[in-house]
């Protein structure tokens, strides 16, 4: 069955269709207008970000070089026995602090008392021996001089007197001799200084010939701190320095500071005393020494730490810290332009000062460069300048 509509249903369909197109027209008109200046807004904050800005200046500034060094004591040395035997008594324990001369090591005495006792008497005989020849040249002179005997009986009897001379210098030497070994089995400290270890114990067999030493003996109440510069490194140290020679200009060198193993600071400042006259041909750096006083025995031989050296810069273009970038092992800043556009540029690292780097190539001074903010900040991007306070830089 058909069913018919009447006029009045037509004309209310007829404008409900047309709604349908004039609706999302008015929705679309309304989202453009209300949303159009803002978007553009936005777009401007985002082309112009506020961005704080430092301008680049030079100074004088230090930079400190840091490089491993090894500690001795002024005087390091190695005790060894100069005869053999039995190590009879041991008169110091391992650390102790020893005077010069003071006993440290017996071995047994009794074969070179007797060796000694033998030259004595072989001195004796020589001597003995020297009177005969004597007395026969004496007996012998009247009776040529009356030509009782032969003159050639005198003359040997002048040989065989020189011959007994020369025996009894010999005696005589072998006494210094067994005297020198006698003394050389009370082994004496020859400088005052800490004893190391003692590998060789009480009644123990020592030899001239052995490998280890009988002990260690470090005079430490000054130390040398030896540390070593590349050619480059060296290069530049000898140019910032006055003098025609290298003598020179360790004088005018500063002190150097000594950073023990646990990073902090020996209280006493060092002074560079000597630089090695050749390069190591296999590691292509020079030695250099330091000295330092050591009152307080704090300082050993064999530890170790580093030397700071402090190198001064005139008229350094220095750049803070915080307002470079670190990328594939080149350091950048954002440096801005006349017309306030960021670019992005690569700078040469000669040094740290403090909080900020001093830089060679790259920027110079009265550049200006983004301080912080710059982690999204795009090549090419126009800020705006926000002026730095004086306190907020770095500082050297």
């Amino acid at each position: 069955m058909k069913t018919e509509i009447s006029p009045q249903y037509n004309l209310i369909f007829k404008i409900l269709d047309s709604m349908k197109i004039i609706l999302p027209l008015a929705m679309l008109l309304a989202a453009l207008t209300s949303c159009g200046p803002k978007h553009e807004s936005q777009q401007a904050a985002a082309a112009a970000p506020a961005l704080p800005v430092v301008t680049i200046s030079s100074a004088t500034a230090v930079t400190q070089q840091e490089y491993p060094a090894s500690l001795q004591g002024t005087v390091d040395i190695e005790i060894r026995p100069q005869v053999n035997g039995n190590l009879e008594k041991i008169f110091v324990d391992e650390g102790a602090y020893v005077n010069q001369g003071q006993p440290l090591f017996k071995i047994n005495e009794q074969p070179y008392r007797e060796a000694l006792n033998n030259a004595f008497a072989s001195y004796h005989a020589a001597e003995a021996a020297l009177i005969n020849t004597q007395l026969e040249i004496d007996k012998l002179t009247p009776l040529v001089a009356n030509k009782v005997v032969s003159d050639y009986q005198l003359k040997s009897a002048r040989a065989s007197h020189k011959v007994a001379q020369a025996n009894l210098e010999q005696a005589k030497a072998m006494v210094g001799t067994a005297k020198i070994n006698l003394g050389y089995t009370t082994i004496t400290a020859p400088v005052s200084g800490y004893i190391g270890r003692l590998p060789k114990k009480q009644g123990s067999l020592v030899s001239v010939a052995d490998v280890e030493a009988l002990t260690k003996l470090s005079d430490v109440h000054e130390v040398y701190a030896y540390f070593s510069l590349g050619e480059a490194d060296f290069i530049r140290f000898k140019a910032q320095y006055n003098g025609n020679t290298i003598d020179d200009k360790i004088k005018h060198l500063a002190p150097v500071s000594l950073v023990l193993a646990d990073n902090n600071d020996y209280p006493v400042t060092g002074k560079v005393d000597m630089v090695d006259g050749q390069f190591d041909k296999n590691t292509g750096a020079i030695t250099l020494r330091a000295k330092f006083a050591n009152a307080k025995g704090l300082l050993r031989s064999g530890n170790t730490g580093k030397i700071r050296l402090s190198l001064p810069h005139d008229n350094a273009i220095v750049v803070p810290q915080e307002a470079t970038v670190e990328v594939q092992d080149k350091i950048f800043v954002f440096a801005v332009d006349n017309t306030n556009k960021v670019t992005k540029q690569p700078i040469t690292i000669i040094g740290k000062s403090g909080a900020n780097y001093l830089v060679s190539n790259g920027v110079k001074s009265g550049d200006r460069i983004v301080f912080k903010g710059f982690d999204n900040l795009a090549e090419g991007t126009v800020i705006t300048p926000e002026k730095m306070q004086p306190a907020t830089l770095a500082k050297n």
